[in-house]
C-alpha cells in the first residue's frame, strides 16, 4: 500500500471531523448555545473555524494540477527531499526550523498528482463541516 500523503491524510481528518459531528452535533448544540451566552468568544470559535474551512475551501480550489507538465517526476523529487531530510534531520539539529519549512513545502508538492483523486471529497466534507458548525449556532 502506497504512504499516505498530505491530502489524503487531510481527507482522512476531514471525514473522521465529519463523522463526529454528523453523530454529536445533536448533542452538542444545545451546549454549545448555551456556552456562547455565557462566553461569547465560544461562538466566535465556531466563526473563526468556518472562516478557516472556507479559506482551506478556497486555497484547495485554487490548485489546480492537471496542465501541469512533469509534475510527477517533481513529486518522485520532492519524495527523494523528504528521504534526505529524515536521514540529514538527526545530524543537523540546529537547523530543524529549515529542516522543517523544507519539509513543509515538500509535502504539499509530494501529494500534488494525487489531489485530482480527492479534491471533490475534500470539498464536500469541508461544505458538510462548514454546515454542521454553522447550525451548531442556529
Amino acid at each position: 500500500m502506497a504512504e499516505k500523503n498530505l491530502f489524503d491524510e487531510l481527507k482522512d481528518v476531514l471525514q473522521d471531523f465529519k463523522d463526529f459531528l454528523d453523530a454529536n452535533v445533536p448533542t452538542i448544540r444545545p451546549a454549545i448555545q448555551a456556552l456562547t451566552s455565557l462566553i461569547p468568544q465560544v461562538g466566535e470559535l465556531i466563526d473563526k473555524l468556518v472562516g478557516l474551512m472556507n479559506s482551506l475551501k478556497t486555497e484547495i480550489n485554487k490548485l489546480d494540477v492537471g496542465a501541469i507538465p512533469g509534475l510527477s517526476e517533481v513529486s518522485s523529487f520532492t519524495t527523494k527531499i523528504g528521504t534526505f531530510l529524515d536521514a540529514a534531520e538527526s545530524l543537523l539539529p540546529d537547523q530543524a526550523g529549515t529542516i522543517a519549512d523544507v519539509r513543509s513545502v515538500a509535502n504539499v508538492v509530494t501529494g500534488l498528482p494525487s489531489l485530482d483523486a480527492v479534491k471533490t471529497e475534500i470539498l464536500a466534507l469541508v461544505d458538510a463541516i462548514i454546515a454542521h458548525l454553522n447550525s451548531l449556532k442556529a
